[in-house]
């Protein structure tokens, strides 16, 4: 068997301390001469780097990915949205190549790369297929951080190697009652001497067919409101935990969604992610991470679209020409491709923002916001470009068409993003 391809180079940049930082200095090693007659003007000044510079690991993790998903995830691509389920030999593929644990720190057999190379496998991945994206994305930005940053060190060591090595995780928070509110949660946990039982259901959540952990949102303390929203760490196999048949859905449908029943679920006091009573923060900050991941996501599903479709416009010949020439389609390509470039550099600056320490909140909603519009209209203009032939699925432009729906929808529907948007608008003008 080949070596894990994000783990060969890994190891060889693993001296690069920051890859942001690393392009930095890179780009201002390079000559800052100003041209002569712009010399007694504009004085030099420290250069900083694109948005769309990579150090070298990011650089070799992204041409990897690429390749990787060509070979081993296109050909079930088809075969995937048609069975509504995902190939276990890519799933296989998934952990073998390391991208189940790009952040996760190599003494729990993880990758031990940055936040930015998980959006850029993220978009990788979805260029291909959103479906195989997403499972990763949910992995990556949300379960392997919620244990990074919260787990003890038997939480870790019990969970990490495995969600590096061959098991999936799954993120409970919605229910019937509780999507954009998602804080009127009904799922209870009541305590009793060193445990907790569990009662009560969850809704759409992603990856519960083939998870191994699941990561439960439950109030211990109801007249707290919100203030009693605990993270639970909740086995597969716990007696009272029911797996619902999944959703029949529209797109993404080799990703899983089932609802969850939890009927007295006994947890240990000890399987507690984090402090009782804090869960609501811990899935705020983390579904702000989210967002960048499915930023990334629907990025990476304009762009596989696009990428379909505008060699075909080249190829078909219409009156004479390429459909291609002729100057309207040239000015939707045009608008369409500017329109995915916009996304792309307001995804980067949402992800290295995170990634810096600085505020990111805003910059994340915007770049969730923007990519599902994006996404929307790119697909839907590819259908047009293909003519006939792009509706039906012996092209995969339909498919992308369906996928990207979800993009308006989850980890915050568009008027979240909007409403959270508007917010921290109003408190730039307060002074």
């Amino acid at each position: 068997m080949a070596a894990p391809l994000v783990r060969i180079f890994s190891k060889s940049c693993r001296q690069i301390s920051r890859p942001w930082g690393a392009c930095q200095a890179g780009w201002r090693s390079r000559s800052t001469t100003p041209a002569p007659d712009m010399a007694s003007d504009h004085p030099a000044g420290p250069l900083f780097p694109p948005l769309q510079t990579y150090s070298e690991e990011e650089s070799m993790m992204r041409e990897a990915v690429k390749k990787y998903a060509q070979e081993r995830i296109a050909p079930f691509v088809s075969k995937m949205d048609e069975n509504s389920a995902m190939d276990e030999e890519v799933l296989k593929s998934l952990f073998e190549q390391g991208l189940m644990g790009i952040e996760i720190e190599p003494e729990y057999n993880g990758t031990g790369s940055t936040f930015f190379s998980s959006i850029l496998v993220i978009e990788e991945l979805a260029k291909v297929d959103p479906s195989v994206a997403v499972l990763c994305d949910i992995q990556n930005t949300l379960i392997n951080t919620l244990f990074t940053k919260l787990g003890t060190a038997a939480q870790k060591e019990q969970y990490l190697s495995r969600l590096s090595t061959d098991m999936i995780g799954s993120f409970c928070l919605s229910e019937a009652e509780s999507g954009s509110d998602a804080f009127s949660l009904k799922t209870r946990a009541e305590k009793h001497k060193d445990y907790y039982i569990i009662n009560g259901s969850k809704m759409w959540i992603s990856n519960a067919e083939h998870a191994g952990v699941f990561l439960v949102m439950a109030n211990v303390d109801p007249s707290a409101g919100y203030r009693g929203i605990t993270c639970f760490i909740v086995d597969r196999d716990t007696e009272g935990l029911e797996i619902c048949k999944k959703e029949n859905k529209l797109g993404l449908r080799a990703s899983s969604t089932c609802p969850l029943n939890f009927d007295n679920v006994k947890v240990p006091e000890k399987n507690i992610l984090g402090q009782a009573g804090q869960g609501y923060k811990y899935a705020i900050g983390m579904l702000n991470e989210g967002r960048i991941g499915i930023a990334a996501q629907m990025l990476g599903l304009a762009q596989g679209c696009f990428d379909h479709t505008v060699p075909y416009t080249r190829q078909r010949v219409q009156f004479g020409k390429r459909i291609f020439d002729f100057q309207g389609m040239q000015h939707q390509i045009a608008h369409v491709a500017t329109q995915i470039e916009a996304g792309r550099l307001l995804t980067y600056n949402a992800a290295r923002l995170k990634e810096a320490g600085r505020p990111f909140i805003k910059e994340a909603c915007m770049a969730k916001y923007f990519t599902a519009e994006v996404a929307t209209l790119t697909t839907s203009k590819c259908i047009e470009w293909m003519g006939g032939v792009g509706f039906t699925k012996d092209y995969p432009i339909e498919k992308y068409y369906r996928d990207c729906k979800i993009g308006t929808i989850y980890e915050g529907t568009t008027n979240v993003q909007l409403s959270t948007i508007a917010k921290f608008i109003d408190k730039e003008y307060d002074h």
